[in-house]
């Protein structure tokens, strides 16, 4: 069973992920995960703080000689800003005046710093917004360029760009050339694939810049070459639809997922929305008419794309802030500030892309199996003839 998990504060010392699972025999591409972090960090209308880091990934286990070797893979991603913050987060006692320099009692709306003081009975959220910070998705960046390299020896991969940056929106299908131009393009500001909407995007991050607000969006997920038969109908929870949804809304920010034209097709007439079937003589196979599903259909995958939609809240930390509460003195205040991004769209997609492969590997290796890639492989073979046959 493919499973991971991360730790690690936003200024603490390092990220963490510990992945289990992968069969042995995966080339490991150091140079790919880097780039997988680096693309996370770009966009235009981040903060400072991407001026500071500079992700790499350090493997400590579970890979030799460049391969998998079966046994869990830890990973480790420096924070440089640890040395800014050393003395307020030491993990042995320490000087409480330090401490309480970094105090954070204004909780801010929108975010976990109340729910979360409330929950471990804290009276200063700083414990609570270190670990929920988005800072934490560079991990799972790290974990989800794995899947990604594993996906790529059975010809998947998963990509995505912005659909909408505040009003501006995107109001046509992107072709999947297009998406792996804007992909490879580091230099792309908001990953759009149309360039006079991502002037239009480009503008709504300028003017919430100068207002002291944020800005939300909405980013795309594609999964290109996924088999059809992953996931199942059989049992609530097998089903992969909902597997992918819950890890798209997993993601910091993320308040809505939309798997394929879902939200469309929500006030629209059956026939108006179901993908109609054809078997292709030529391809020998069956096909279908349009992709409105997003390439899942009862919780299992069709052979199309696999289309996800994230819908990203702005983020809750503004340089203007907001009303709340101070959690010891009761009394109305601003809420706190914390340097921030103002837009962040763009890398929000790129952990969408690892969440979506991470959940996409595991159903591929819950299928066909296999300890080492080699008999992965063989599996996934048979299952091919048994298509071609069928």
């Amino acid at each position: 069973m493919l499973r991971f998990v991360t730790a690690g504060e936003s200024h603490g010392q390092a990220l963490l992920t510990w992945i289990s699972g992968l069969p042995a025999g995966v080339t490991v591409d150091l140079a790919f995960l880097d780039r997988e972090l680096h693309r996370r960090q770009l966009g235009f209308g981040r903060g400072g703080r991407q001026r500071i880091e500079k992700d790499r990934v350090d493997i400590f286990a579970g890979v030799r000689h460049g391969k998998t070797i079966g046994a869990p893979i830890a990973l480790r991603i420096e924070n440089r800003d640890w040395k800014n913050w050393e003395d307020a987060l030491p993990v042995e006692a320490g000087d409480a005046s330090d401490a309480a320099k970094r105090k954070l009692t204004a909780p801010r709306p929108g975010h976990a710093d109340l729910a979360g003081a409330l929950k471990f009975n804290f009276h200063d959220a700083r414990y609570v917004l270190e670990r929920a910070s988005a800072r934490e998705t560079a991990a799972r960046v790290a974990a989800g360029a794995l899947a990604k390299l594993f996906l790529r020896e059975f010809g998947a991969s998963v990509l995505s760009h912005t659909i909408a940056v505040g009003h501006a929106r995107l109001d046509r299908e992107a072709c999947w050339t297009e998406i792996e131009a804007v992909c490879e393009n580091l230099d792309s500001p908001l990953r759009c694939v149309d360039d006079a909407i991502q002037e239009k995007m480009k503008a709504e991050v300028d003017r919430v810049l100068r207002a002291g607000d944020s800005v939300g969006g909405i980013f795309e997920i594609v999964a290109r070459g996924v088999p059809p038969g992953l996931g199942s109908h059989a049992q609530w929870d097998e089903k992969l639809d909902a597997k992918l949804a819950r890890a798209v809304m997993s993601i910091q920010a993320v308040k809505g997922v939309e798997i394929g034209t879902g939200i469309a097709n929500a006030t629209s007439y059956g026939s108006e929305v179901q993908d109609e079937i054809r078997y292709d003589e030529n391809q020998k196979r069956f096909d279908r008419s349009s992709n409105r599903a997003g390439g899942l259909e009862g919780g299992i995958t069709n052979g199309q794309d696999i289309v996800l939609r994230g819908y990203l809240k702005p983020i809750s930390t503004l340089r203007r802030p907001l009303l709340s509460a101070d959690m010891e003195t009761k009394e109305a205040v601003k809420a706190a500030y914390e340097r921030s991004d103002v837009c962040v769209v763009p890398a929000a997609g790129v952990v969408g892309e690892a969440m979506a492969a991470i959940e996409l590997a595991a159903a591929f290796l819950e299928k066909f199996g296999g300890d080492s890639l080699a008999e992965t492989k063989r599996n996934f073979e048979g299952y091919q003839t048994q298509l071609a046959n069928f």
